[in-house]
């Protein structure tokens, strides 16, 4: 791997422009179209090619010196959010979630009801909901999906008013993501996850454009399922050997995530990222100067789990901005962004260390290695007192 520093500088007020956009794009899972024109328009104005799945999913290509043994970078157009699954005798809606995400968070929210006579607003209630009614109660009430209502803004008393609104089981619920970027840097809104993680790979995008031919080809992956577990299974291609997933890394007590830096996930739910990969995207940050820390996370899984669990034979890697209280009220900083954006930029122009990955198949010449000698003990003076020390 090249010694020297690859990366580029990052646009962060384009970066914040693009974020804004998008979170101001309804997409839950199943509603994706709006955001997918949204980034093809952007693509267009940036000047790359691309071309899209029968459903939406966007593949677009950074031509480099060579195609075999491309990159590939991917995030998510799809957001949590909920759909209806009944209407109850006195016009309240009943809902089932999109994605896995806490009740908790649902309630008090403002949101919409995409259907196809039109868009109606409304608010997420617990059936106790007032405590000038309820006393009480209204703190000790059940948390649960099936002790949630939507309450629709319109003539909605009684299931047939619901029905002549055009309202209908199966519609798609888009939860209001209610942003605020703040002066000091930190980013709070629903749906950073992964709203935040597209605007990141635009940024980079951008910064590219100008400037040098990478190695290999670089693909920018947009898929429209990942919050129901679909991912990038159905978008790749044989030439892309090595897949960097950009999503968020959980801030919370237990976890090493920061909303500074980067944090490179060394192992998901699903198992342990590619060895050399995330290695790699280690020494890419020392390099060039990048803040970063590792993770590891037991309830979590990316775009990139899809494509393994589908025998996509691909290296991948997962490096993300750190969210804290991600599927609620998520809240990141620009800088986690921006350090983020800059080692997309900084892979995309590295040097190719595994040549032997530009073919499918191919003999032991040129297959990778690991350490597995013992570690050079250090036997300094001041070593040896802690090591008595401690026997």
């Amino acid at each position: 791997m090249t010694q020297e520093p690859t990366r580029r500088d990052v646009d962060t007020d384009y970066l914040a422009e693009q974020l804004s956009a998008l979170l101001a794009i309804p997409s839950p899972t199943g509603y994706t179209d709006s955001a997918v024109r949204h980034v093809c328009g952007e693509l267009d104005r940036l000047g790359l090619d691309y071309e899209l799945t029968r459903r939406g999913a966007i593949r677009g290509c950074l031509k480099g010196e060579q195609r075999a043994g491309a990159r590939a970078f991917v995030s998510h157009l799809d957001t949590l959010g909920a759909q209806v699954a009944g209407i109850r005798d006195d016009g309240r809606l009943e809902l089932v979630p999109i994605g896995t995400w806490s009740a908790r968070f649902a309630e008090g929210a403002r949101a919409e009801v995409l259907s196809t006579a039109g868009t109606y607003r409304g608010t997420i209630l617990p059936p106790k909901a007032s405590g000038h009614t309820f006393g009480d109660d209204v703190d000790s009430a059940p948390i649960g999906w099936r002790h949630l209502q939507f309450r629709v803004d319109a003539m909605a008393q009684t299931r047939a008013h619901v029905e002549r609104l055009g309202i209908e089981i199966g519609d798609i619920v888009a939860i209001d993501p209610q942003p605020e970027f703040l002066e000091n840097g930190f980013i709070v809104s629903r749906h950073l996850d992964n709203k935040a993680g597209v605007a990141a790979m635009l940024a980079a995008l951008k910064a590219l454009m100008d400037g040098p031919t990478p190695p290999v080809d670089i693909y920018w992956l947009f898929t429209i399922a990942e919050e129901v577990g679909q991912g990038a299974a159905a978008i790749l291609l044989p030439d892309i050997a090595s897949l960097v997933a950009v999503d968020n890394g959980t801030t919370a007590p237990g976890q090493n995530s920061s909303e500074f830096g980067v944090t490179i996930a060394m192992a998901d739910q699903t198992g342990p990222f590619d060895y050399h990969l995330t290695r790699k995207m280690v020494s890419l940050c020392e390099i060039n100067d990048i803040r970063y820390q590792k993770d590891v996370f037991r309830y979590y899984r990316s775009d990139s789990a899809s494509a393994i669990e589908a025998g996509a034979d691909v290296r991948t890697a997962l490096v993300t901005f750190g969210v804290d209280a991600s599927h609620g009220y998520e809240r990141i900083h620009m800088h986690a962004l921006r350090s983020l954006a800059e080692l997309l930029t900084a892979y995309a122009l590295s040097d190719v260390a595994i040549r032997r990955d530009e073919k499918h198949m191919a003999g032991l010449k040129g297959f990778t290695r690991q350490p597995t000698e013992p570690a050079e003990q250090d036997l300094s003076s001041e070593s040896r007192v802690a090591a008595e020390a401690d026997s």
